[in-house]
């Protein structure tokens, strides 16, 4: 048989695992689908093969501008009274599920024509061969460096269940027009990308948590004899499954899964 490339091929692959059609598997096709689902979501936030590095760009206006710069008062039971900064954010889409940061808004030495870089390129650049690059890199390094001690990077706050990039700075200092360029993890589709249905933890995962939805839904006949002396074992079936579903899940944290790194600060 052709690898699968969609969720209907998934499907029948997995079942065949199981037995299909020699034996009948007891499960409904929305449950499987429902499994097919969660093993795609695990796949998508624990698998570094599941989400693409992806840049995005957004022209901020003078609305959004006015919606960072609005405050709600709070009043709590103990008559303490805060006010809080609840525009500053913008909703991302549903498939990021992370955010790295933000590139600068603006730079105080580059985009301006009065800048070192500006000014350099518009007198020196015709006599370019004349200068030392590594004293221009030195250069470019230390103002980098300035820029970073005075500007420093702006701080962000992501929260995935809201999809809600919070964004802290300055926001009198921008202006409309301004483009934000997000650096964040997107989560591939896999009716784009059908490879994903190929992917050998997905097959495998999906087919031992239909075996686990199936030992789950036999269970209640455990010990029931059918014509002929036949008696269910879901117990069986379920146990093996989460046997199955767990050295799996180990593998992932190691193979599969991105390391956490340490938090510093």
């Amino acid at each position: 048989m052709a690898a699968p490339s969609s969720r209907a091929q998934l499907k029948e692959y997995c079942l065949r695992k199981l037995g299909k059609p020699v034996i009948e598997i007891n499960v409904d096709d929305d449950q499987i689908e429902d499994l097919i689902d969660d093993t795609l979501q695990l796949y998508r936030e624990r698998s570094y093969d599941g989400v693409e590095r992806v840049y995005l760009k957004y022209k901020l206006t003078s609305q959004d501008i006015a919606n960072a710069k609005a405050n709600t008062a709070t009043v709590y039971p103990s008559g303490l009274s805060f006010s809080e900064a609840t525009g500053g954010f913008l909703t991302l889409p549903d498939h990021i599920l992370g955010v790295n940061g933000i590139f600068k808004i603006s730079n105080a030495y580059v985009n301006n024509m009065f800048g070192f870089r500006y000014q350099f390129f518009l007198n020196d650049f015709y006599n370019f061969y004349a200068y030392d690059i590594l004293n221009y890199y030195i250069t470019m390094s230390y103002l980098e460096t300035l820029d970073f001690m005075l500007e420093g990077n702006k701080s962000i706050r992501y929260h995935k269940t809201q999809n809600k990039l919070i964004i802290d700075l300055d926001w009198d200092r921008i202006q409309p027009n301004d483009w934000l360029v997000i650096e964040c993890f997107r989560a591939l589709d896999p009716t784009q990308y059908t490879k994903v249905y190929n992917e050998i933890f997905i097959k495998k995962h999906l087919t031992s948590s239909i075996k686990k939805q199936w030992g789950q839904n036999l269970i209640k006949f455990e010990g029931i004899q059918m014509p002929g002396g036949v008696t269910f074992n879901g117990r069986q079936l379920y146990d093996d499954a989460i046997e199955e579903l767990r050295e799996l899940e180990e593998k992932m944290s190691s193979t599969y899964e991105v390391p956490p790194l340490d938090m510093i600060g």
